[in-house]
């Protein structure tokens, strides 16, 4: 069960990861542009890892707060989750 759980934050990650770099792309030739919640849907899904590493890798949204602080906020607070769902139902 861990390894499709780990699949599926892997893959929605490197989504959000891509989508950086496209939307970076398009905001320097002042075209069509990625909606921001659509960062945060796939985050929130469990690509939160993809997006902090896709913002700092192509120094895209790092100067609007809710970017710096709310993907890293995401990303505790599925962590939290997991570690709760792992020691009430894994181990006991």
């Amino acid at each position: 069960m861990l390894k499709w759980i780990a699949l599926w934050a892997l893959c929605w990650s490197v989504v959000d990861f891509v989508l950086m770099g496209v939307d970076k792309r398009k905001a320097k030739k002042h075209r069509w542009r990625v909606p921001e919640k659509t960062f945060f849907l796939i985050a929130l899904v469990g690509g939160s890892p993809g997006a902090i590493l896709g913002m700092y890798a192509f120094r895209h949204k790092t100067r609007h707060w809710y970017f710096k602080w709310g993907l890293p906020a995401i990303l505790v607070a599925q962590v939290a989750l997991g570690g709760w769902v792992y020691w009430h139902f894994v181990l006991s």
